[in-house]
């Protein structure tokens, strides 16, 4: 019983972490870490409406997103300051949130839950939305690669190429959207953009090439994940946070083996 309880743990937060963590990559190279937490912080304005209007969590999780996603970029193009706008949005998006959950009736929330992720409430419908919605943001991933790449690197190079960046963005903005979405029973509104940052930070430091920095990523994720959940189960501390303590660590490690490598 026990071992297919942490089988049913350990899946949920692997597929959330094989999503996460190359799209993370993405995030790391446009320098959108405030962005991916901006938008994480929409999520629970998303989960108050969804239980409002009686609609699927994860459908309204992955309209609010996209539409705080959408906000950002096109008042950022009216000349707003980007970080200005994400620190408004943020906030504000975060605190709505919470007024509007206590408005809602007849409904038992649990606001620990959604702000800090409860893995070990995860049942088998969720296990298959968490799936779906990595599959269908690696499949994605895959698909855009190249192009998502080249209007990375160089929007002049892109456009030269035949590739619309602002479709491109579009399509990360879509990725990132049903991540959060995913992402939000596991680790939570506060701690979703960690699992976005800190295991593509930590596999820059191991990878020489794109390609290998997003399975890396990956990878560092997938530990980050079992890991935690171990450590959660051994010293009984709150599992999303442990989790995030395990990325952590081994950034740090991957920090402190790049710096033995330049040495040398």
């Amino acid at each position: 019983m026990i071992d297919s309880f942490l089988l049913m743990t350990a899946l949920a937060g692997i597929g959330v972490a094989l999503a996460a963590a190359p799209l993370g990559c993405f995030v790391v190279w446009r320098r959108m870490a405030y962005f991916g937490d901006a938008t994480a912080h929409a999520a629970l304005l998303g989960v108050a409406l969804a239980l409002a209007l009686n609609l699927s969590v994860f459908v309204g999780v992955v309209c609010l997103t996209l539409v705080m996603a959408l906000a950002v970029t096109s008042l950022t193009s009216r000349g707003y300051a980007m970080d200005t706008l994400l620190g408004v949005m943020a906030h504000s998006a975060l605190a709505l949130g919470l007024v509007a959950v206590s408005f809602i009736q007849g409904v038992r929330i649990d606001l620990m839950a959604y702000l800090f992720g409860d893995i070990l409430a995860v049942g088998t419908t969720d296990l298959l939305v968490i799936w779906g919605g990595a599959i269908a943001v690696i499949v994605l991933l895959t698909w855009r690669w190249s192009a998502l790449l080249t209007s990375t690197l160089n929007v002049d190079l892109a456009k030269a190429s035949g590739i619309d960046p602002k479709r491109e963005e579009l399509i990360l903005t879509v990725a990132l959207a049903i991540t959060i979405a995913v992402a939000i029973k596991v680790i939570g509104v506060l701690l979703i953009a960690s699992m976005l940052i800190i295991p593509a930070a930590s596999a820059r430091q191991l990878a020489s090439t794109p390609e290998r920095m997003a399975f890396t990523a990956a990878a560092l994720g997938c530990v980050s994940v079992v890991s935690g959940i171990l450590a959660s189960f051994t010293f009984d501390t709150p599992t999303g946070p442990t989790i995030v303590c395990a990325a952590a660590l081994l950034f740090c490690l991957a920090n402190i083996a790049a710096l033995f490598r330049r040495a040398a």
